[in-house]
C-alpha cells in the first residue's frame, strides 16, 4: 500500500503567533466569548508537476479556491542536484514534482503570485540552499525585500538518509549546509522557517510513534548543536534561532495514539529547549509544526475509502488545541493510484475548509485537558521516547546513528512487522485483507483511470528550455559565480550569499550541485537490510515456510543458491518496498543483491551480469517505470542475459503494466499486492519456469 512519490509529504508552518502549539496546561474547556474563534491553520495542498508553467496554473487555481499557502513539490532531478539532461534524470523530469533548473523556471513557477504576500513551503533537502537562493532571487526580481518573505524549506537531510533518499553529500557537510541556511535566514529572512524537522517520512518508512518522536527530536538536537557550535550565531541570539525551528509530522489512522503523540512532541520539545539549551522565553520553546496525514495506509483497492481515512487522520492534528497543527495538507484519495488531478486536490481543500469553518472546533479551548486516559498515554510515549533518545545520545547522536545504520535498521524492522501483521490479518485494512467484496468504483471508471498522467513531452521541453537558457546567459558571469560558490564551500564560509549570486548569474541546478559535489563528495547511506531482524525469520510455522522449501528445492536443481538482484533505477529514493522485498527474500533463503537507491540501468545490468543472478526485481515509485525498465531490458539483452527474468513493482497503472509485460517483464506488482510471501512464491515459480525453458 504505497503511494506515488509525488504525494510525499510537504511541509511548512507559519511564523510565530499566539496560537502555536505549546505544552498542555490544565485549563477549563469552556468556549470562547460569543463570536470568537481561533484562527484556522494554513490550508495547503502539495503540488507541482510537468513544467513550471503548468504548476503555476495549478497554484493559482488552488489559491482561488481558498487555499491559504503554497506547498511546492519538486521533481527528483531538482531534489538531487541534476539538470534535466543528466543521464540519471532520464525519465524522471517533471514526474513527481516541478522541474526547476534555473531562475527562469522559478520566475515562471511564481508568475502572478506576489511572494511578499505568500507563505510558501518547499519540500527540498539536499539542494535546499539552492532552491531558497532561487526563491530569494525571484522575490528580489519582483521587488520584494528579503525580510518580507514567509515560508519554509524542509532542509532536513537526516531523515533523507533513513527514508526518502534525496541526499547527496555525506552527513557532516550536509549538516554544515543546514547550519548555513539557518544562520543566514534568521538575520536576512527573519520570518522564514529555515528547517522543518520531518518525522513524516519516518512513519512512512515504518517508524512507530516512539521512533517518530525520538528520531525527529534527535535530529533537531543535532541541528541545533551544529548551529550553536558553528560560531555563526552569537550566544545571545541563539534563542531566536531555536524559535525558528519547525517540524513536519505524520498522523495515522490510530488517531487517539497520534493525538497523544503530538501532545508528547509538544511537551518533550519544551523540555529539550529548557533543559538542553536554557531557553527561558516560552514563545521560543513552542512546538511549531505542520502536517500531512498518513499516506502509507492509502489503498489501491477500494480507493474511495481513503477519503474517510484522511478525515480521521486529520482529527489527530486538529482536535487538541494545545497540540494543533499550524499548517495542514491532506493527500488526495487517489494517491495510491497515481498523481492527483486538480479536482482531487480541491476535494482535499474542501475537507479542511468544512472542518475549519462549518464545525465549532475552533470555538473551544483544549477539549482533552483533564483526560486521565490521554495523560497516561502521553506519559507512556514520553518515557519510551526519552529512553530511545538516550540510546541515540550514547551512540554519539543522530549522525552517528545514521552512519552505524542503527536508525535505518530499526525502521526496516518496524516496517517488516507492520507488513507481517497485515499479511496475518492481525492488522485489518478494509478492502485489502478484509471486506474485499466491492462494487466497481465510479471514481475510477473514467478514461483517465481516476488520476493524472504526467505530460510525456515535458522532459524534452524542459531540456530544450535548459539549452536555450545556457545559450542566452553570460558564460563568464556564470563561471565567476560558480568559482565564488566553490571557494566559499571549501573555506567554510556561509554559502547562501554566493548561492544567491549564482541564481542571479544564471547558474543551473546541476551546475550548483556539481560544484558542491567537487568539494564535499557524495554519500551512499546504509540500507538497513543486512542487520534487520524480522518475525518471519525467527518463526518456522508461517506463510514463508513453503516458500523456503521451494527455494531450497530450486536451488538444488540449479546447483547453487537462488540469487535475486533487487534494484532501484533512476532517482526514486523511496526504498521501503525494495527493502522489504530484499529482507523477506533473504528470510526465504534467497541470496539477495541489494545496493540501495539511485542506480543507473547500466549499473543494475552490470551487477546482474557480475553476480550471475537468476532474477532481477526493479522497484520504481516515481512514475518513471516505462522508460527505466525498458532500458534495463534492452541492456540485459545486449549483455547476453536477456533470458534472466525481470519483475517490476511500484505505482504502475494497468495500461503501463500491460506495456511492461509486452516488453518482456515477467510480472508486475502494485500496492494491491501486499502479501510479500505470495510475491516471492510467484518469483520462485517464474525462475523455475524460466530455467526449464532455457534448458
Amino acid at each position: 500500500m504505497r503511494r506515488s512519490e509525488g504525494g510525499s509529504a510537504k511541509e511548512g508552518v507559519e511564523t510565530v503567533s499566539e496560537n502555536h502549539s505549546r505544552p498542555a496546561m490544565a485549563k477549563q474547556c469552556s468556549p470562547h466569548h460569543p463570536g470568537e474563534r481561533d484562527k484556522p491553520w494554513l490550508i495547503r495542498t502539495y503540488a507541482g508537476h510537468s513544467t513550471a508553467a503548468a504548476s503555476n496554473a495549478l497554484y493559482r487555481k488552488n489559491l482561488a479556491r481558498g487555499q491559504t499557502g503554497l506547498s511546492v513539490a519538486f521533481d527528483l532531478p531538482t531534489q538531487t542536484g541534476y539538470d534535466a539532461d543528466h543521464p540519471l534524470a532520464k525519465g524522471e523530469v517533471g514526474k513527481v514534482g516541478v522541474p526547476v533548473s534555473h531562475l527562469g523556471d522559478m520566475e515562471k513557477l511564481f508568475d502572478g503570485i506576489p511572494l511578499a504576500q505568500m507563505n510558501t513551503s518547499m519540500t527540498i533537502n539536499a539542494t535546499a540552499p539552492w532552491l531558497l537562493a532561487l526563491y530569494i532571487a525571484c522575490a528580489e526580481k519582483q521587488g520584494a525585500p528579503r525580510d518580507a518573505l514567509t515560508g519554509t524549506v524542509q532542509n532536513d537531510i537526516i531523515k533523507e538518509y533513513l527514508s526518502r533518499g534525496t541526499y547527496i553529500f555525506p552527513p557532516e557537510p550536509s549538516l554544515r549546509l543546514i547550519t548555513d541556511v539557518i544562520a543566514f535566514t534568521y538575520r536576512e529572512v527573519p520570518k522564514w522557517n529555515p528547517t522543518n524537522v520531518c518525522s513524516y517520512h519516518l512513519q512512512e518508512a515504518g517508524a512507530t510513534p516512539v521512533q517518530e518522536l525520538a528520531f525527529a527530536l534527535a535530529t533537531a538536537v543535532a541541528v541545533l548543536d551544529s548551529v550553536r557550535d558553528s560560531g555563526q550565531v552569537p550566544a545571545e541570539e541563539f534563542p531566536q534561532v531555536v524559535g525558528r525551528i519547525s517540524f513536519f509530522v505524520n498522523a495515522g489512522l490510530r488517531f487517539v495514539t497520534e493525538l497523544c503523540k503530538l501532545r508528547a512532541f509538544t511537551e518533550l520539545w519544551d523540555e529539550i529547549c529548557r533543559e538542553r539549551y536554557g531557553i527561558a522565553e516560552e514563545k521560543y520553546r513552542r512546538f511549531r509544526y505542520g502536517v500531512q496525514v498518513n499516506s502509507l495506509g492509502l489503498t489501491e483497492q477500494q480507493p474511495e475509502n481513503n477519503v474517510y481515512r484522511i478525515l480521521l487522520e486529520m482529527l489527530a492534528v486538529t482536535l487538541s488545541k494545545s497540540a494543533r497543527a499550524r499548517a495542514v495538507q491532506l493527500p488526495a484519495w487517489n494517491e495510491a493510484l497515481g498523481l492527483p488531478r486538480p479536482w482531487d486536490q480541491q476535494w482535499s481543500i474542501r475537507l479542511q475548509q468544512i472542518v475549519a469553518f462549518e464545525t465549532d472546533l475552533l470555538e473551544y479551548e483544549d477539549i482533552f485537558d483533564g483526560s486521565t486516559v490521554l495523560a497516561a498515554k502521553v506519559a507512556e510515549l514520553k518515557e519510551a521516547a526519552r529512553a530511545e533518545l538516550a540510546r541515540i545520545e550514547a551512540m554519539g547522536g543522530a549522525i552517528a546513528a545514521v552512519e552505524n545504520a542503527y536508525m535505518k535498521e530499526q525502521l526496516v524492522e518496524s516496517a517488516a512487522r507492520r507488513l507481517e501483521a497485515i499479511e496475518r490479518g492481525e492488522q485489518v485494512v478494509v478492502g485489502v485483507n478484509a471486506y474485499r467484496e466491492s462494487e466497481p468504483s465510479p471514481l475510477t471508471a473514467g478514461a483517465d483511470g481516476g488520476f493524472l498522467a504526467a505530460d510525456p513531452a515535458a522532459e524534452a521541453a524542459q531540456i530544450r528550455g535548459l539549452e536555450a537558457w545556457r545559450r542566452a546567459r553570460d558564460a563568464e558571469a556564470v563561471q565567476q559565480a560558480l568559482a565564488a560558490l566553490e571557494a566559499a564551500a571549501r573555506s567554510g564560509a556561509n554559502i547562501m550569499e554566493p548561492s544567491i549570486a549564482c541564481a542571479h548569474a544564471g547558474v543551473t541546478t546541476g551546475e550548483w550541485g556539481a560544484a558542491l559535489r567537487r568539494v564535499f563528495g557524495e554519500f551512499r547511506a546504509p540500507t538497513g537490510v543486512g542487520g534487520a531482524v524480522t518475525q518471519a525469520a525467527a518463526e518456522e510455522e508461517d506463510a514463508l515456510v513453503p516458500v523456503r522449501q521451494r527455494v531450497e528445492a530450486l536451488s538444488r536443481r540449479l546447483g547453487r543458491r537462488l540469487k535475486m538482484l533487487v534494484g532501484k533505477p533512476g532517482l526514486d529514493g523511496h526504498s521501503n518496498g525494495a527493502e522489504q522485498i530484499a529482507v523477506r527474500a533473504r528470510d526465504a533463503g534467497f541470496e539477495v543483491v541489494y545496493e540501495g537507491i539511485r542506480l543507473t540501468p547500466a549499473q543494475i545490468v552490470g551487477a546482474a551480469l557480475e553476480e550471475g543472478v537468476h532474477v532481477v526485481g526493479l522497484s520504481i515509485l516515481s512514475g518513471s517505470h516505462v522508460p527505466l525498465v525498458g532500458e534495463v531490458l534492452e541492456r540485459m539483452e545486449k549483455a547476453g542475459i536477456g533470458r534472466v527474468p525481470v519483475v517490476a513493482g511500484g505505482i504502475i497503472p494497468p495500461e503501463d503494466a500491460a506495456a511492461l509485460k509486452k516488453a518482456g517483464v515477467a510480472a508486475v506488482y502494485t500496492p494491491k499486492d501486499y502479501d510479500l510471501s505470495a510475491i516471492l512464491a510467484d518469483i520462485v515459480e517464474i525462475v523455475d519456469r524460466s530455467s526449464q525453458e532455457a534448458a
